[in-house]
């Protein structure tokens, strides 16, 4: 699979400057203010206790909070991984962000694709990213997680395709300088993926998955000392995250493998 591609929920929020727009007349100051406040602070609790951020959510709903209070219900179901159940929440959201016209569908479709990434629901992810893109075709956030998506059951020449079009649309993403590095690789051109990713570390140079399919393909080019170089790396600079478990991984591979 294409080395640890991260899962990207967007950061959990939806654009300040957007949020009055999914509830509120225009000129309605003070209640755009009190919804901007209740958002802020669901989405804190969410961070802290999701469980009582779900219940708070589900209450603000009831009580005629709209879009932004069933966006949170969404978010405190991702932070207690019900993950089926926060894509479904996403859906239903964003069907009816599409009744109403929303400029939001996109952003709103682009998580329920990654919650169902999360969920191991690859068709359906899949079947929304896909969705969304027919609205925006040339939406990059949604190409990289759709490459994700394809990379999970190995397509890696769909995967490919996806990255391709999203860095003809911004060549200096880093991200999916990784990513179509290593489909490079899966595809069999190892001198093309590291092509890729030595551009992706030129323009960022501490990228944690640059760095661990870097340290795959000196792996692969008998160049040990570096790829352990380029893992110990990634401890250092993330050592408590799955990229940091990534690296431990093929460190810990490497000193099996070391006298093989």
């Amino acid at each position: 699979m294409i080395a640890r591609f991260s899962i990207i929920l967007m950061a959990i929020t939806i654009s300040l400057a957007a949020r009055p727009q999914l509830t509120l007349a225009a000129g309605a100051m003070d209640g755009v203010r009190t919804q901007e406040s209740e958002y802020e602070a669901c989405l804190t609790l969410t961070r802290r206790e999701p469980e009582k951020a779900f219940e708070s959510a589900l209450a603000w709903r009831d009580s005629g909070g709209g879009f932004p209070a069933r966006h949170c219900v969404a978010l405190a179901l991702v932070a207690m991984k019900k993950y089926d159940h926060a894509a479904l929440t996403l859906e239903e959201l964003a069907e009816d962000m599409q009744g109403a016209g929303s400029e939001l569908l996109v952003p709103v479709l682009t998580q329920a694709a990654n919650v169902w990434l999360l969920a191991d629901e690859y068709d359906r992810a899949n079947a929304v990213a896909t969705t969304g893109l027919e609205i925006d075709p040339e939406n990059i956030n949604l190409l990289v997680d759709r490459s994700r998506i394809l990379a999970k059951v190995g397509d890696y020449k769909g995967a490919f395709d996806d990255l391709d079009l999203a860095l003809k649309l911004d060549p200096a993403r880093s991200d999916a300088l990784t990513f179509r590095a290593a489909a490079w690789r899966h595809l069999g051109d190892n001198a093309r993926a590291l092509e890729d990713v030595e551009l992706a570390l030129s323009l960022e140079p501490d990228l944690p998955d640059a760095l661990i399919e870097r340290g795959i393909l000196y792996e692969a080019a008998d160049k040990r000392d570096l790829a352990r170089k380029d893992w110990l790396r990634v401890l250092d600079l993330a050592t408590n995250t799955a990229a940091g478990d990534e690296a431990r991984r093929h460190l810990e591979s490497l000193d099996v493998n070391k006298d093989k």
